[in-house]
């Protein structure tokens, strides 16, 4: 009996412990339960925050399925004779050029189907007499904006990982496509190419074959204090693609001449392996080049050649700023949408699916042309990627200020 009371007075002295311990941090577990009500997305997505949010969703992937579904039946027609003629097999259509054409179409696009999906479930939803019925419930045209901010926070989203990392390995894919199967041809070879490799060190190459990764012609030459210390020359240079690191290249009936005051000592030889900080895609440039790139990649391209002085990097900068920029048109086409067509009106949605179009299109189209104009003017990249942005979100709040509420 004297041993179960023991046990029987530890255990009953382990329970008031533990009690007290609990109770001292019981505020602390009150602050965390506080803290996890507020980051439930049940506080903030009601029933009918739900409800918009699976219209706006399976409006924008209706879209995207159909017009895309049309854009593939017309491009399968007019590439038909040039599959055929170059012999071009099932599976790499299917699986090389289609299977990455859908996600750079629909993605290039996404506005688009944004807009379209806006404007044609929320004038079905004021036809209806639902949006009449939410402002008299007492929701405002803020609260009701907030379902449509969580699908666009889900679209940009996916838009962005899209266009930084998915796209440009699909793109690649698809131009070897094009040029093997639609005669598209590539560049694959410059003439006079010059460029910084370090600092005060400049290579030059006479011709340039990517397709090889042989050049013609190098010389490079060294300064230090507006002089120069050192010339190489070599009849060609040979890119090392098995090496274990970048940089790698062979050089064949080389010559060196180093100059000390007003001595010179020559080196020569038939063969000699080197370090150059370049590689082939520095040297050749090909159209859409930049769209090829990750958002790492293209920082990383744009840092080097920056660094190298080089002036052919406006159109990288463009694109990278222009994949940060493009993910918050969804938020801009939104507001325009559900401005447009949550008032109910005579005449059906027709007139306002016409100018969810027409806006459309025009944001797409001042995109192209604002890449272009900061390419061929001095444009700061960063503005004219953000020009579509800033003259729409105008646009937006001029139309969310005449908006029903």
């Amino acid at each position: 009996m004297s041993k179960v009371k023991k046990i029987v007075d530890i255990t009953g002295r382990f329970v008031r412990l533990s009690g007290q311990h609990a109770a001292g941090h019981l505020p602390f577990l009150k602050k965390i339960g506080h803290v996890l009500r507020l980051l439930s997305p049940t506080r903030y997505i009601g029933i009918l925050d739900w409800y918009i949010i699976r219209k706006f969703i399976g409006t924008y992937i209706y879209a995207i399925l159909l017009i895309i579904s049309i854009a593939i039946v017309f491009d399968f027609n007019e590439n038909l004779s040039k599959f055929t003629q170059y012999h071009a097999p099932w599976r790499a259509i299917v699986f090389d050029y289609y299977a990455n054409f859908i996600p750079y179409y629909s993605n290039l696009f996404s506005p688009l189907f944004v807009f379209i999906a806006v404007i044609f479930f929320t004038s079905k939803l004021a036809g209806n007499s639902e949006i009449i019925a939410m402002l008299a419930a007492g929701v405002s045209i803020k609260r009701l904006m907030r379902p449509y901010m969580i699908s666009c926070v889900l679209i940009a989203g996916l838009t962005f990982y899209l266009n930084s990392f998915v796209i440009p390995h699909g793109t690649v894919i698809r131009q070897n496509f094009e040029s093997l199967y639609r005669n598209s041809k590539k560049n694959t070879s410059a003439e006079n190419v010059q460029l910084y490799v370090s600092k005060n060190t400049t290579a030059y190459i006479q011709h340039y074959d990517n397709q090889y990764k042989r050049g013609y012609g190098f010389s490079l030459v060294k300064i230090k204090d507006k002089k120069i210390v050192s010339h190489m020359t070599a009849m060609e240079i040979q890119y090392d693609t098995v090496a274990d690191t970048k940089f790698h290249w062979r050089l064949s009936n080389w010559k060196t001449r180093t100059l000390k005051g007003l001595k010179e000592h020559i080196q020569s030889g038939a063969s000699k392996d080197t370090v150059l900080l370049m590689e082939p895609t520095d040297l050749v440039y090909s159209k859409g080049q930049q769209e090829t790139f990750t958002s790492p990649e293209l920082l990383d391209y744009i840092s080097k050649q920056t660094s190298r002085g080089s002036g052919n990097v406006v159109q990288y900068e463009v694109e990278f700023h222009k994949r940060i920029a493009m993910s918050f048109s969804s938020f801009i086409l939104t507001i325009i949408g559900l401005s447009l067509s949550s008032r109910k009106r005579k005449g059906g949605m027709g007139l306002y699916l016409g100018i969810g179009l027409a806006l459309s299109f025009s944001y797409i189209m001042l995109q192209t042309v604002s890449s272009t104009f900061a390419i061929q003017s001095d444009t700061p990249p960063l503005l004219a990627a953000w020009i579509p942005n800033i003259i729409f979100a105008v646009i937006a709040y001029f139309c969310y200020r005449h908006a029903p509420s």
